[in-house]
């Protein structure tokens, strides 16, 4: 968040196709037999189809002299397919090197199922294994992401046969997977100490440096805003571990704020009832926290934020990806430290589907978790929870979003709605305050919805969130003053 310019962006992730080059053994060959057409891209991009114009490139390649070539826009998600017949009832195995952001390798057909990489600098292979079914028609394919660069595909394999299970296996939930629209079971898990907050909260970001948004001291944030978080932490040269440095330009722009008024600051707005948290991430921020080593570095840096400064938890917005166990580790060890209000600002890809990192980390937290506001812009199109597709900037790409992770076993006072607070304050994206209003109480009551409405209703929706409390002020607190009265009216 520098400012966010997010780019968020799943949906749409239905059986696609990439041009893959495929190794396949059927039962009963002594050898892997190629089936598809110009596996390797050598020979150009002849015998695939895809949706978007495809190329085959020089460079960069992982083997041989080519490589297949595809760009997304903002309404395609450049998907090339090769449908094949396979044996019934057969294991197999599928791979594929790749490079680009968001680039998913899968099957459909006979099988469906597929997986996918947030990002590489480099060609990563991406493999999954599944059984086919009782049909003998298979597609293969790749995909980018909408509004996403280039991506590259090279040396694809499909191998099998292997030896078929004893019983048909469960189809794994994957992210092209529209998510489920059942109901999960309901949870005893009481709601976590989160420091007296009230039922609905209004969440801000606090910005620690100056970039033509309005200088703001920590005392200066309206009480309309419950939790205010300090945008951010920075990294340090320790894997995991994170510092906090009041910046010096917003220091200047504020005639000479010390660190010294803003831990008196932090106890000022505590006295108002207001919670202060320490957000990591950010736009620009590169903490990862991928093993215990880290995930210690991470949680013992925090916990002496909140012991130096007096922050009341922590918020989580890593753009560079999530791991799900260790992170999960750090923030119970914050948790259990003091700091008891724990949120995440994901972008609307990280939470299209229960398999992604955000989500599980969110799952596997929540007995602890306060709130989750997923950033509802600088996204383009994504899945409802009706498995329809909705335009950032609406009020249905808020409600269909957020039905997602209700249904998808969050509590309703853990989902919260992420909106920039003005049209400078993001990419994309930004929608009039009203619409916010709009959307949580067609949540809460089933009302005042466009032409999505959840089945049911979320009378404890936790609230909304914006980037970032600075531009609020720069336009007169609109986001602020309009949504606190609409979280007032709540059930």
């Amino acid at each position: 968040m520098v400012p966010k310019a997010r780019l968020a962006l799943l949906s749409l992730l239905s059986a696609v196709a990439l041009c893959l080059g495929v190794t396949f053994v059927l039962a009963g060959s002594a050898s892997a037999a190629n089936i598809l057409a110009n596996p390797g891209f050598e020979a150009g991009t002849s015998g695939w189809t895809c949706t978007s114009t495809p190329t085959a490139v020089s460079t960069p390649v992982h083997s041989g002299s080519r490589a297949l070539n595809v760009t997304p826009t903002s309404s395609d998600n450049a998907q090339c397919s090769q449908t094949l017949t396979v044996s019934a009832n057969t294991a197999y195995k599928l791979s594929a090197w790749v490079q680009g952001s968001y680039v998913y390798l899968g099957v459909s057909g006979s099988a469906t199922t597929s997986t996918w990489t947030p990002g590489t600098s480099g060609y990563s292979q991406l493999s999954l294994s599944f059984t086919t079914g009782s049909s003998t028609s298979l597609t293969v394919y790749l995909h980018g992401w909408y509004g996403q660069p280039t991506y590259y595909a090279d040396d694809v394999s499909l191998d099998g046969p292997g030896t078929p299970p004893p019983t048909t296996p469960t189809t794994p939930t994957t992210p092209t997977t529209p998510p489920t629209t059942t109901t999960p079971p309901t949870t005893t898990t009481p709601p976590p100490t989160q420091g007296d907050l009230p039922k609905h909260v209004l969440t801000g970001y606090w910005q620690n440096f100056y970039n033509g948004a309005k200088a703001l001291k920590l005392a200066d944030v309206p009480t309309k805003y419950n939790i205010i978080a300090v945008s951010f932490a920075d990294a340090t040269g320790t894997p995991g571990a994170v510092s906090f440095t009041l910046d010096s330009g917003l220091s200047s722009q504020l005639g000479g704020y010390t660190d010294a008024q803003f831990k008196a600051d932090i106890k000022t707005v505590q006295a108002r009832g207001q919670r202060v948290i320490i957000s990591v991430g950010g736009q620009n921020g590169t903490i990862s926290v991928s093993d215990s080593s880290s995930a210690n570095n991470f949680a013992n840096s925090i916990k002496s934020l909140i012991s130096n400064y007096g922050f009341d938890g922590v918020d989580i917005d890593l753009e560079n990806g999530i791991n799900a166990t260790y992170m999960g580790q750090a923030l119970r060890s914050i948790y259990n430290g003091g700091g008891k209000v724990i949120t995440m600002a994901p972008q609307t890809i990280d939470m299209q589907s229960t398999q992604g990192g955000y989500f599980q980390l969110a799952l596997g937290i929540k007995d602890i978790l306060t709130v989750v506001n997923m950033q509802y812009y600088n996204s383009g199109t994504m899945l409802g929870c009706n498995g329809s597709v909705y335009a950032q900037g609406t009020v249905d790409f808020l409600t269909a979003l957020a039905c997602i992770q209700l249904q998808g076993g969050l509590r309703a006072d853990q989902v919260g709605l992420g909106l920039p607070a003005s049209s400078q304050a993001a990419g994309g994206g930004y929608q009039a305050p009203a619409n916010t209003v709009s959307a949580l109480n067609c949540l809460a009551r089933g009302t005042s919805c466009g032409s999505f409405k959840p089945s049911t209703t979320y009378p404890t929706i936790r609230g909304a969130m914006t980037w970032s409390i600075n531009w609020d002020a720069s336009n007169g607190y609109a986001f602020a003053n309009t949504v606190s009265a609409g979280l007032a009216g709540l059930p």
